[in-house]
């Protein structure tokens, strides 16, 4: 199991989604500084900006807890592809998530004539790198499918 290196690849996807929750995904700055984090959003009447930062809240411990589990179910690998292909998916969705709460928090501050300036926080660069590694634990596992199979041919 430890001596796969798609355990290393899946393990620090787990753990670059894990680091994502606890790094503010974007920051607007006017007369205050205001932060999406998936912990945290800000008060603003804006509905469709609630329901982005919860579920951003919802995907990020998700894709980590699929990441982490993969890891441990080496010997059923199409259970593990799977879940390495539902661990991308709500990569996905997190990141959609929390730009469409950036865009939807932006536009609330340009509907109330507010001159802000944003840029992404840590939290986006964190995450990024996660399907790389997703991709390449898949990778390996396939390997170790194609190797399995030759296996039992002999």
């Amino acid at each position: 199991m430890l001596a796969r290196i798609q355990t290393l690849y899946l393990l620090l996807a787990s753990l670059l989604a894990s680091a994502s929750m606890f790094f503010p995904f974007w920051s607007f700055s006017s007369d205050q500084i205001f932060i999406i984090s998936d912990f945290g959003a800000a008060r603003i009447a804006d509905v469709t900006y609630t329901i982005a930062c919860f579920a951003g809240t919802a995907f990020s411990p998700l894709t980590a807890v699929l990441s982490l589990a993969a890891v441990f179910l080496y010997k059923n690998r199409t259970l593990q592809t799977t879940l390495i292909l539902g661990a991308i998916a709500l990569f996905a969705l997190d990141l959609f998530s929390g730009l469409a709460a950036s865009h939807f928090m932006n536009r609330h501050f340009l509907a109330a004539g507010t001159i802000v300036t944003h840029a992404p926080g840590a939290g986006l660069y964190i995450m990024l790198p996660e399907p790389l590694l997703l991709f390449l634990g898949l990778k390996g596992v396939k390997k170790d499918e194609k190797i399995a199979t030759a296996y039992k041919r002999l």
